[in-house]
């Protein structure tokens, strides 16, 4: 297929990028949030009846955390009364995994475009293996991990990145050895561990935080969520592109956004991914899609980048049909990265996407990891809009 040049103009742009991340700041002073606001992945739900359990366990979880709410049932009568409001995080420049939210006093990673300036992205620290707000528990332990990596541990890693640690080259390192950049991250994740340890003036003495940070490779996908979605941002705007500059799930619904049309999201029920259970439960309690970390896939790596290992396997053939260009900084990988919404119409199918999948009931937490085949009724509709 022919690549559209608005499509080209807009893949160009998101290639000058090189994410750097260089300091943590609070949603507040990062987005001026207000204290009863809270940000979720993917699209925006229509009512707080249809918001997802994980994700209301999370924001009950973050409204106690900020003060705003006593106890978890205040928390969620005060959101289910309009006085706590969910939006989508994408919407504001930040990106956040599975049921993670964000609130005003939290510590964000701060990623910026070092060649244009302009240019942030705002991602939450991942939790690890610990009790970790992505997996949408309501529970206390939730609330007692986030305020140690939100105090304690961003005080250890503030000595590792004054300097700013580019992105781009871990993520490269990680592809050389098996990584994809989103469901498998210990490559990349143990370079990041490195550089921060090596940064920081006399190293790392706390062992809670280095058992933390070299248990928890996971770290790094907050981190390449942020520097992807820099990327796309940098798309924006281009009048009539197809180029997808947004894609996440709210397991309700899922959806994108195109470089021609920024801001508005196109969006389908979403499905559970499809893969394996670590626990012993019905397949119907799988949550749809959910996640920010779609746009990983969608911009080639992830599920999208199996061309690395394998050039006849399903994601391969995918990505060969709906991958734009070689990046400049992956061009020795030979991966392809971008995709558009006219490539996926054209095709008649959407990017794969690696996702965990979550409890639908908002109890057991992670069932499991699977493959998420992104429906193309979303990238019809973009069209449809992008034509009129």
């Amino acid at each position: 297929m022919t690549l559209h040049p608005a499509d080209q103009l807009a893949f160009d742009k998101a290639m000058v990028a090189q994410p750097v991340w260089n300091r943590f700041n609070t949603a507040a002073d990062a987005l001026n949030l207000a204290e009863n606001m809270l940000l979720h992945a993917g699209p925006s739900f229509a009512s707080p009846d249809l918001i997802t359990l994980p994700i209301l366990n999370s924001a009950c979880v973050a409204a106690v955390y900020e003060g705003i709410a006593r106890d978890f049932d205040q928390a969620e009568a005060m959101i289910m009364a309009g006085e706590i409001l969910l939006k989508p995080a994408q919407d504001h420049d930040v990106v956040t995994p599975l049921a993670a939210v964000v609130s005003a006093s939290m510590p964000l990673h701060t990623v910026y475009d070092a060649w244009g300036g302009d240019q942030r992205i705002f991602a939450p620290i991942n939790g690890g293996s610990r009790p970790a707000m992505r997996l949408g528990l309501r529970s206390t332990a939730v609330v007692d991990h986030i305020r140690w990596l939100n105090t304690r541990f961003v005080d250890v890693l503030q000595g590792g990145i004054a300097e700013g640690i580019a992105l781009v080259p871990l993520a490269v390192e990680g592809l050389r050895s098996g990584d994809d950049c989103h469901g498998r991250t210990p490559v990349a994740g143990a370079a990041l561990a490195r550089e921060l340890i090596d940064r920081t003036p006399g190293g790392i003495t706390d062992e809670d935080a280095l058992e933390f940070l070299h248990n928890s490779p996971s770290l790094f996908l907050n981190l390449w969520m942020a520097a992807t979605k820099c990327m796309m941002k940098l798309a924006e705007g281009v009048e009539g592109s197809s180029f997808v500059t947004a894609a996440g799930g709210n397991g309700r619904d899922t959806g994108i956004q195109i470089s021609g049309l920024p801001g508005q999201w196109f969006t389908t029920r979403a499905t559970p991914p499809v893969g394996k259970f670590d626990l012993e439960l019905p397949l119907n309690r799988a949550l749809g899609a959910i996640g920010d970390s779609a746009l990983v896939d969608a911009f080639g790596l992830g599920a999208m980048s199996g061309g690395l290992t394998s050039s006849e396997g399903p994601s391969a053939l995918r990505s060969a049909a709906l991958s734009v260009r070689a990046h400049p900084y992956f061009r020795a990988l030979d991966i392809k990265l971008g995709s558009t919404a006219r490539a996926v119409v054209s095709s008649g199918a959407g990017p794969m996407i690696s996702l965990g999948i979550l409890d639908r009931m908002g109890t057991a937490g992670r069932l499991g990891g699977g493959l998420y085949d992104m429906p193309v009724d979303p990238f019809s509709q973009a069209m449809q809009a992008l034509e009129q």
